[in-house]
């Protein structure tokens, strides 16, 4: 017989309704090649206010992740929620499975919404493609906030133990095919696992948001674990524009005589950890600091896993993104649409 209801589709649906009610609307738009990229952007974007791009994990889709937060985030921002590719209604024809292919697909969804500068925050491997944005469009963002996003990944953290899954385990878990490995995700994700229910509701979930676009998810988590090295991953650093560089340059020459010195700042960073994280354990949230440098600050949430109550959450995030004034952004833009080279 023919299922005539899905509670994951209700949720769904009252996810929908609660992102509207909160003053946003959904936007797709063809990037061209095959490219579709859907979001979740302001009814109306108010100039005053800057603009924060939240990136999902790897879970069903944005509003799932993200809930909880826009009701608390939308009077002081520009709230826009994308979708990453192969999750929600995001989805590409074209071979590219990296995290800088999805950032480069985000900030050309950002040029197609004329949204130029972003603060970031990006949960899991939503963490990873924030990361990325930050790296590859250093001009174009302000403050990152990283949760529980394991971008330090290399080989040798799954020689040292650090990594507890090998790559079909992850495979297995993050895009499970029966009720089993969703109580499974649950243990791993939480440091105290609420019920799950009877199977079928847990069946419902699998059907609704785990068999879509299969394939290239799992081709998403390959490539997280592909020739991972530290000492590739670049440093999230923000250059002074040009103009204003070479005017400073031009100050140090008349008055201190040392034209050679190299003009930068490092981007604001806040890292949220959680202290009994199994997904990626804590000890890389302090390879992550350490990476980063001055610039970054760490937060361990105690008794908390790799999911983070949002609770927690925003009152880290409050602290560092509203409470504290933004830094200055500087002017120059790189377009990602022509990154991409779409047809």
């Amino acid at each position: 017989m023919a299922k005539c209801f899905s509670f994951t589709a209700l949720q769904d649906s009252c996810y929908r309704y609660s992102f509207s009610r909160a003053g946003l609307k959904s936007f797709a738009t063809d990037l061209g090649d095959g490219t579709v990229m859907h979001c979740w952007v302001p009814k109306t974007h108010v100039g005053s206010k800057p603009t924060l791009l939240l990136i999902h994990g790897f879970g069903a889709n944005a509003m799932w992740q993200f809930n909880h937060f826009i009701p608390q985030l939308k009077s002081t921002f520009n709230v826009y929620v994308p979708d990453l590719l192969f999750f929600g209604d995001s989805h590409t024809t074209r071979p590219e499975r990296t995290e800088a292919f999805q950032a480069q697909c985000v900030m050309a969804l950002m040029d197609a919404l004329n949204v130029t500068n972003v603060d970031l925050m990006g949960m899991s491997y939503g963490g990873f493609v924030a990361y990325s944005i930050a790296a590859q469009f250093k001009e174009r963002v302000g403050r990152v906030v990283l949760g529980c996003a394991g971008v330090c990944l290399g080989k040798k953290d799954t020689e040292k133990g650090l990594f507890q899954l090998s790559v079909d385990d992850a495979i297995n878990i993050l895009m499970p095919q029966n009720p089993d490995k969703v109580r499974e995700l649950v243990r791993l994700s939480f440091h105290k696992p609420p019920p799950t229910g009877p199977n079928c509701f847990l069946n419902d979930f699998i059907e609704v948001m785990c068999t879509e676009y299969r394939q290239e998810k799992i081709e998403l988590i390959q490539a997280l674990h592909d020739d991972k090295k530290q000492s590739n991953l670049p440093k999230i650093t923000q250059v002074f524009s040009s103009f204003y560089s070479s005017m400073v340059q031009l100050i140090l020459f008349l008055f201190s005589r040392s034209p050679s010195v190299v003009l930068f700042h490092m981007q604001p960073t806040l890292i949220i950890w959680g202290e009994y994280d199994q997904i990626f354990p804590v000890e890389m949230a302090h390879t992550l600091k350490s990476h980063i440098g001055e610039s970054a600050e760490l937060v361990i949430i105690k008794n908390m896993g790799h999911a983070l109550k949002p609770k927690e959450m925003f009152k880290h995030m409050k602290s560092f993104l509203i409470d504290t004034p933004p830094p200055t952004k500087q002017g120059n833009c790189i377009n990602a649409h022509k990154m991409l080279n779409f047809n």
